[in-house]
């Protein structure tokens, strides 16, 4: 039988792998400490759903303002050390807001200020971690990679973390956020342990003949420009994050104004507000034990249209119910389907994007990602306090409904795109894929 060790981190996937999991793991404890503690202390500072909603919306601007930079400067410079920087500044940032809170000179906007100061920092951890992965494992195994990835999202940043949150802010409001400077800066010392990280020394994948100058000598395309040529010319990455997009932002306009829902309109107080979430997480591990079952027997095609119609009903769910129990049993199933979602559509990316342009194509996801949420949060925000709290559930009901109808034939495409590789990288997948071979090291 193997080991407890083996069966959440095959040995397979390398030394390295677990390093980044653990780092992964305990960053996110940290941030789901937060996930509950930080939408409390706006909440107790304002009453204004607006306010409330640009917590989360100040903490995803950056991916706006930064995210193609950030995706270009991981794909040339050393991914492991940006991700160390930018985790050690996420420290700092929360570390300032704790004295505020000590002191006793915190206000609603200095915690805005902090939301946004740390997104920034954010927005380049995620963008170079995000890399780091399918340098490490076979394509093969980018599927349970992700899966143990989101794995311990679930277990941290979903399940333990929020209601860890929500009861240290009821001790003491700098309490959770004592704790998450912590967890970051455990994260930082793991993943220090991964072997060193090239830099990509070239940008791979691009379309089109390259250009010259008069005299002949080859042009040097843009990186962010590159990175986009490359997605323009890809239809089925193209579309995967153009799905992204607009399902981010029917699904942020209800969430923006979640703990408001909870504590007002279900009555469930604080604590009923973070188990909210940690019912999401249950679903979700549910989904853990399932994947690898799913991912042999159902087509991701299959998989990706279930779970966008899940979310369409989950939120005519939402805007229906009006108790708390119902409420939770929707967030579980909620959790199931969102993991499967989650674990698939990074699956596809990550296999379908050479290994140079992994950081600028994934952060002009996550800017898809977090400009929906941006935009979903104002949204949701600004109908909330016009038509009331269950307003935005029906928004995004509507909103998703109209979407799925549009995407369902095109979702058969992207799960069956063969992907595009550097021609280095292609006979070096070749010979991984050999029978005894090893994952991708790291190191060249």
């Amino acid at each position: 039988m193997p080991s407890l060790g083996e069966l959440i981190a095959p040995r397979r996937l390398g030394r390295d792998f677990r390093w980044l999991l653990a780092s992964s793991w305990t960053s996110n404890l940290g941030d789901g400490i937060a996930l509950s503690a930080a939408p409390l202390l706006i909440a107790s500072m304002t009453s204004s759903p607006v306010l409330v909603a640009s917590g989360a919306m100040m903490q995803f601007l950056p991916w706006l303002l930064f995210g193609l930079l950030a995706g270009s400067v991981a794909d040339h410079h050393d991914r492991r050390r940006l991700v160390m920087l930018a985790n050690g500044l996420r420290a700092v940032i929360v570390g300032a807001l704790v004295v505020f809170l000590v002191t006793g000179h915190a206000s609603v906007w200095i915690v805005l200020a902090t939301a946004f100061l740390y997104g920034t920092a954010e927005v380049f951890a995620d963008s170079a971690g995000s890399t780091l992965l399918p340098m490490m494992v076979r394509p093969a195994d980018l599927g349970i990679g992700n899966a143990r990835m989101q794995a311990g999202y679930l277990v941290a940043n979903q399940l333990a973390g929020p209601p860890l949150g929500a009861f240290l802010f009821a001790v003491g409001s700098f309490w959770p956020f004592l704790l998450q400077i912590l967890c970051v800066t455990l994260a930082v010392v793991l993943i220090s342990r991964i072997s060193h990280t090239p830099i990509p020394e070239k940008d791979a994948g691009a379309t089109g003949a390259a250009t010259v100058n008069a005299d002949g000598t080859p042009v040097k395309p843009h990186p962010i420009r590159e990175g986009l040529r490359w997605l323009r010319h890809n239809a089925p990455v193209r579309t995967l994050v153009l799905i992204i997009l607009v399902f981010n932002v029917t699904w942020a306009a209800p969430w923006s104004v979640l703990v408001l829902y909870a504590t007002e309109h279900l009555h469930m107080g604080a604590i009923g507000y973070g188990a909210l979430t940690t019912a999401s997480a249950l679903g979700g591990m549910v989904a853990v034990f399932s994947f690898g079952w799913l991912e042999k027997h159902v087509s991701f095609s299959t998989l990706m249209r279930v779970c966008l119609s899940l979310e369409v009903l989950m939120h005519l769910s939402f805007a229906l119910t009006t108790n708390g129990v119902v409420a939770l049993v929707i967030m579980f199933g909620f959790g199931l389907y969102a993991f499967v979602w989650g674990t698939i559509s990074t699956t596809v990316r990550q296999r379908l994007v050479p290994i140079s342009l992994q950081g600028r194509i994934a952060s002009v996801n996550m800017v898809g990602v977090f400009g929906g949420l941006v935009i979903g949060q104002l949204l949701g925000g600004l109908i909330a306090q016009t038509w009331g709290l269950t307003a935005p559930w029906w928004f995004a009901f509507a909103g998703s409904f109209v979407t799925l109808l549009l995407v369902w034939r095109p979702i058969r495409n992207i799960a069956a795109a063969k992907p595009v590789l550097d021609a280095d990288e292609a006979d070096d997948v070749a010979d991984k894929d050999e029978p005894g071979a090893g994952g991708r090291p790291l190191i060249d």
